[in-house]
């Protein structure tokens, strides 16, 4: 369980910049805790996080944000019918509806998994936010929310290293690359 939350990183991170903004993909590897794998064949969905933040770097005082956005993703399995289910949405999922969400449907768990550490062309900042004549940093992170658990899980999950999955990495974003 701890071997598999060290070997949980971001293999590839790439960052480009279009006309009408700034545009993250990323391909994470990690294998997800066995707790969380025993929970998603019982029919628990397994929340996760992705989140991006865009920093303006300034020699004489902190770094300033000049945007944030947050994905989130929702893996579930449905006994009965085998098969996987994939949300994605801009907004927290939620059990009184789910809103606004992209829906993908997967016969085998090695291909849900798969979509859910990919990330193609994430919208992470408008192009007024990213200064040209300025170098930029892109902090993003992945993580297990264990927030939208289920409250017995949530309570026998907290300090157990079997639920931990943090994904996080930092690239600069050179003011050349932003004209």
């Amino acid at each position: 369980m701890a071997a598999s939350t060290a070997a949980a990183e971001v293999a590839e991170l790439q960052l480009e910049h279009a006309a009408d903004g700034l545009y993250l993909s990323t391909a994470l590897q990690f294998a997800l805790p066995e707790l969380a794998e025993d929970a998603l064949y019982k029919g628990i969905p397994i929340f996760f996080v992705a989140e991006a933040q865009v920093l303006r770097d300034r020699w004489y005082w902190s770094d300033r944000q000049v945007a944030e956005t947050t994905r989130y993703l929702r893996l579930s399995y449905q006994p009965l019918t085998r098969r996987w289910r994939l949300n994605v949405s801009p907004v927290p999922i939620t059990n009184s509806g789910l809103g606004v969400v992209l829906g993908q449907n997967f016969e085998d768990y090695s291909d849900a998994l798969s979509a859910v550490q990919r990330i193609s062309r994430w919208k992470i900042a408008d192009s007024d936010a990213i200064e040209p004549d300025a170098a930029h940093t892109v902090n993003f992170r992945f993580r297990l929310d264990m927030s939208q658990l289920p409250r017995p899980l949530q309570i026998g999950a907290v300090g157990r290293s079997g639920w931990n999955l943090l994904v996080s990495r930092s690239q600069r974003l050179a003011a050349e690359a932003a004209k």
